[in-house]
């Protein structure tokens, strides 16, 4: 096993009970989970990005814009009630196994915070560090 420092895992669904495919609407012109994508890619830390999802169609958007996507979640972890806990472990064990990485810090990074950016993903990098953290979440009022 190889170790990597930052995996940054992108989950996205295809079910949704408020918005129809809400991960693929448009905003600001582009699919929401675009703009997690461009922040991921210009993080000046991330080790490796990848995207899991339980849909072809949103796997293929984010292998367009260079984001790896390399398998499709089962459906047993991909219903409302999933946790996203379960999202993570299974993209972990996946990285583990397929890629023979063991990653020192996970970030989740859902599409659903269009406004987050490469700095606000590196400046809670920098804090985990800095503050030896086993975990930093952002919230806004």
């Amino acid at each position: 096993m190889n170790q990597i420092n930052i995996l940054a895992i992108i989950p996205a669904r295809r079910g949704s009970k408020g918005i129809k495919d809400k991960n693929i609407y448009e905003f600001n012109s582009k699919p929401l989970m675009f703009w997690t994508f461009q922040a991921a890619q210009k993080s000046k830390f991330l080790d490796k990005v990848i995207f899991s999802s339980d849909s072809e169609k949103y796997i293929s958007i984010a292998k367009k814009n260079g984001i790896d996507a390399p398998f499709l979640r089962p459906d047993s972890i991909s219903a409302d009630m999933t946790s996203s806990a379960e999202v993570v472990i299974h993209a972990i064990d996946w990285v583990e196994k397929n890629l023979k990485l063991i990653p020192t810090y996970i970030l989740y990074l859902q599409p659903t915070s269009p406004l987050r950016t490469s700095k606000d993903i590196d400046n809670s990098i920098i804090l985990a560090k800095k503050n030896n953290a086993d975990s930093v979440i952002s919230v806004n009022p």
